[in-house]
């Protein structure tokens, strides 16, 4: 049984990757609620632990309040001025999080870190000889540190909220009452390799606009995705864009009311997947095998295009060696729209 009663967790970025922490963290905190749990993360990303009882959550800016070495060191003071704490999880293992864990090591806490299994992902993705075999999951790899540590538990995280809860007064004014069915749509990743054709998916919008009883619901950020998603608001009636009016638990709340998500490898995937919405998730550059697939997400609502060049990315930033996106170019809206009315039974 292990002794540590009061854990320091880091994991910095990006928001899929801190979110695929949730069911783990949730779960562990579940089952130990004696251990003290300290979660260090962006500020952005709090709103994915509110709901976590023994959970203090600190929210720090590494690329600017704690920039750069002396940075860290003095985000490594403010910890350590008023906790005592007696293990640190990396689950991150990024320079930043291993100069915090060396500073912690010299003061004789015990540290863990997460095994990312970099050579394996390089074969995954390499241009010859591919090994197209399952990596282990993101989560598996987060739970399997806690384990390291002594502690055995079971991932039975059930979701942030309840399907059967009443929405805040100021969403449910925007939004309306629910009537029908909500089709949530995120069409947009950081990178170019993950993106479906936007033409493309405007024509499944444009084709359940035309079913009764289907309000279409767009969520993305930055100004450039703002634009599109406003255009499809004017453009098409029950359509409304969400994109930066609302913070990151309002959007949980209304993913948890959402009836399907269709999203890219994106991190809305892995959000609505904390809220046990099914996501059908679409496919390019990138590739499930790599263990960023989301939580507890049917495999049967994956859509993708095998081809001997895929996957060439773990992220989807690498440029298309055929110059044609063609994981992505080939997928038909017909594909997408029908794997949608199976999900919805419409």
């Amino acid at each position: 049984m292990p002794t540590y009663k009061n854990i320091l967790i880091i994991r910095l970025s990006a928001m899929g990757d801190v979110a695929m922490t949730v069911p783990v963290i949730a779960s562990f905190a579940k089952q130990y609620p004696d251990v003290h749990i300290t979660m260090l993360s962006d500020p952005r990303f709090a709103g994915m632990f509110a709901g976590i009882k023994n959970i203090d959550f600190i929210g720090v800016d590494t690329k600017k309040e704690y920039n750069g070495f002396w940075g860290i060191f003095s985000l490594f003071r403010y910890l350590t001025s008023g906790n005592r704490f007696d293990a640190f999880i990396d689950l991150h293992d990024v320079l930043r999080s291993k100069i915090l864990r060396t500073l912690f090591r010299l003061k004789n806490v015990p540290v863990f870190v997460i095994q990312k299994d970099r050579k394996e992902k390089k074969e995954l993705t390499r241009s010859e000889n591919k090994k197209l075999v399952p990596l282990k999951s993101s989560i598996k790899r987060y739970q399997e540190v806690f384990e390291k540590a002594g502690f055995d538990f079971s991932l039975d995280f059930q979701g942030l909220f309840s399907k059967e809860m009443n929405l805040p007064e100021n969403i449910r004014l925007f939004l309306g009452k629910k009537e029908g069915k909500w089709l949530a749509i995120a069409p947009f990743a950081q990178h170019a390799g993950k993106i479906y054709p936007v033409e493309k998916l405007e024509t499944v919008v444009d084709y359940f606009l035309k079913k009764e009883g289907i309000k279409i619901l767009l969520f993305g950020g930055g100004k450039k995705e703002m634009e599109i998603l406003e255009r499809w608001q004017k453009t098409y009636p029950h359509v409304t864009s969400l994109a930066g009016k609302f913070q990151l638990q309002e959007e949980l709340q209304m993913l948890n009311q959402s009836d399907v998500l269709i999203s890219m490898d994106s991190a809305n995937m892995h959000l609505a997947s904390l809220v046990g919405t099914p996501v059908i998730s679409i496919w390019g550059a990138t590739h499930p095998f790599a263990g960023f697939y989301g939580f507890n997400q049917s495999t049967d609502n994956i859509i993708q295009t095998d081809l001997p060049c895929r996957p060439c990315s773990i992220y989807g930033n690498k440029p298309c060696e055929r110059k044609d996106y063609a994981c992505l170019n080939s997928i038909q809206p017909e594909q997408i729209i029908h794997k949608i009315e199976s999900v919805l039974g419409v």
